[in-house]
């Protein structure tokens, strides 16, 4: 299981159901790393989106019950999202080497987090202003590879960053 998520240095990751940043090369990375996997979601995240990513399974974790949309499989648990991750989908999108990604928000990543083996995380080097906020890892995750860009004219410096559990 693999978490993939922008996190600005002082920990904000969201703003109004959007990200605090524009950044393209950050889109073209989550498109490359998720495309034709499922990923694990909460209403929040699914419902930012114009219409379900192509190529992805959306398997949205919610409290309400009565919840459902088009493009969504809808889970009430975390084990129910993992067993629907981990069965093959109708959609045409098919994990690929049993990965699966949890995509956001804040709730649905401290609710994986115990089961998350790594991280693809995008640093963003700036203080965003925002209302959704993710702590620092802690210290059983080991840095495994990273990659770093400067500012670009508006846009803050960036770094992307792969975290995994215990090595």
């Amino acid at each position: 299981m693999i978490a993939i998520l922008a996190r600005a240095d002082n920990g904000v990751i969201g703003r109004d159901g959007a990200l605090p940043w524009h950044l393209p090369a950050d889109l073209r990375r989550f498109k490359a790393l998720t495309m034709g996997h499922p990923m694990i979601m909460g209403r929040k995240t699914f419902d930012s989106f114009l219409k379900p990513l192509p190529g992805r399974r959306h398997i949205v974790l919610t409290r309400n019950t009565a919840w459902q949309a088009d493009g969504a499989e809808v889970a009430h648990s975390v084990d129910d999202a993992l067993a629907i991750g981990q069965a093959p989908g109708d959609s045409g999108a098919e994990a690929q080497a049993g990965d699966i990604y949890v995509i956001g928000g804040a709730q649905i990543y401290r609710l994986m987090a115990p089961r998350l083996t790594r991280i693809e995380l995008t640093e963003v080097h700036c203080d965003a202003v925002g209302d959704t906020h993710m702590p620092a890892f802690g210290n059983e995750w080991r840095e495994t590879a990273r990659k770093d860009f400067p500012a670009e004219g508006e846009r803050p410096a960036y770094s992307f960053v792969t975290l995994e559990r215990g090595i």
